[in-house]
């Protein structure tokens, strides 16, 4: 294998992500994909993750070599080697509850499979949390004259939290919501001196979308929640965070998103406090 070609999931990571904008359409779609599901890159067959990905099972092989494997066999094992090196303790666990479930134990397994899917979720954003942006995202967000809040569908519970406790903390916000159907004439109101914070996963809600697209044109800086580099809100976003949610039974948590979200913005009130504090100073 050639020195350069990626030899850890993580430095695979990073060479997909320095080299997005510059991949074929069709590259970057199972790119988006195998970022988005290592495990199943990791162990199922050519056939079925093409068709999950939506490509033909060549633009696989293409995929590889593209990033220097000589086949797509190679750059499997080294999604396989990921899962050996991670800590699989709440993996296996989740395995044994859904077994569980399954086989008739009880509505207690429903809530414990939930309750490991939750800490999984609060393991993983705190071992990956990047701290620099993590800081960037309060210092933005802490000088901005209205936060407006931005999120539909699955996200939307996390957005209505934020604006709850933005307003508890008596920080100007407005969550773009309307039932008269005047979200857009709300987006039109935010300056560059405001922010965003705009949250959706995927399959990414289009309204969601398509606003955050309009408040980036008017030159408003943005943080966003998402689950992939590749999501639609990472290209407008100033500061973006990625939230990979455990899931059980197909049910995704919203634990490390909010458990995110809640940080945010008790850091932002504080920081806040600290810039009026050293204003009367």
């Amino acid at each position: 294998m050639d020195e350069r070609v990626p030899r850890d999931f993580e430095t695979l990571r990073a060479t997909i992500l320095e080299r997005r904008h510059s991949l074929p359409k069709r590259i970057a779609q199972i790119a988006a994909y195998a970022l988005d599901n290592p495990d199943d890159i990791a162990f199922g067959t050519a056939a079925s993750i093409a068709a999950s990905a939506g490509v033909q099972p060549s633009t696989l092989i293409r995929f590889a070599q593209q990033l220097g494997f000589d086949g797509f066999t190679s750059l499997q094992l080294v999604f396989r080697e990921r899962l050996r090196e991670r800590n699989s303790s709440y993996d296996e666990r989740l395995a044994a509850l859904r077994a569980k479930a399954e086989e008739g134990a009880g509505h207690r397994a429903i809530f414990d499979g939930f309750v490991a899917a939750a800490s999984t979720s609060l393991s993983d954003i705190s071992r990956t949390l990047n701290e620099p942006h993590f800081e960037e995202a309060i210092a933005l967000l802490a000088k901005a004259e209205t936060i407006y809040v931005l999120a539909k569908r699955r996200s939307y519970p996390v957005a209505s939290y934020i604006a709850y406790a933005l307003g508890k903390l008596k920080i100007r916000n407005q969550l773009i919501e309307s039932a008269a159907g005047l979200n857009a004439e709300m987006v039109g109101f935010a300056t560059p001196r405001d922010a965003v914070i705009a949250i959706s996963f995927s399959p990414y809600a289009p309204a969601t979308i398509e606003e955050t697209r309009a408040i980036s044109e008017q030159g408003v800086p943005i943080v966003a929640i998402t689950d992939s580099s590749f999501s639609p809100l990472a290209q407008f976003a100033k500061v973006w965070f990625e939230v990979a949610e455990a899931d059980f039974a197909g049910f995704r948590s919203l634990s490390a998103t909010m458990a995110l979200a809640m940080a945010l913005t008790v850091a932002v009130g504080e920081k806040r406090r600290d810039t009026g504090r050293k204003r009367k100073g």
